[in-house]
């Protein structure tokens, strides 16, 4: 019984893991192409406009 506890729980960490990584990837993917944009239209960043207040702003990185 403990065996199969202790693989569900390898297995679980490992999808876990897995999953952690493809975010990561396609988050740094994200970043990298947005930046190659900007180098190529020689942009220092991107604005985007707030919904709430109207006004435009520098687009973060987390977005």
């Amino acid at each position: 019984m403990a065996q199969i506890i202790f693989l569900l729980l390898v297995v679980g960490l490992a999808w876990f893991g897995y999953r952690k990584f493809v975010s990561d990837a396609e988050r740094l993917s994200k970043l990298r192409k947005r930046g190659e944009e900007e180098r190529r239209t020689g942009a220092t960043g991107t604005l985007v406009k707030d919904p709430e207040t109207g006004e435009y702003r520098l687009r973060r990185d987390d977005e």
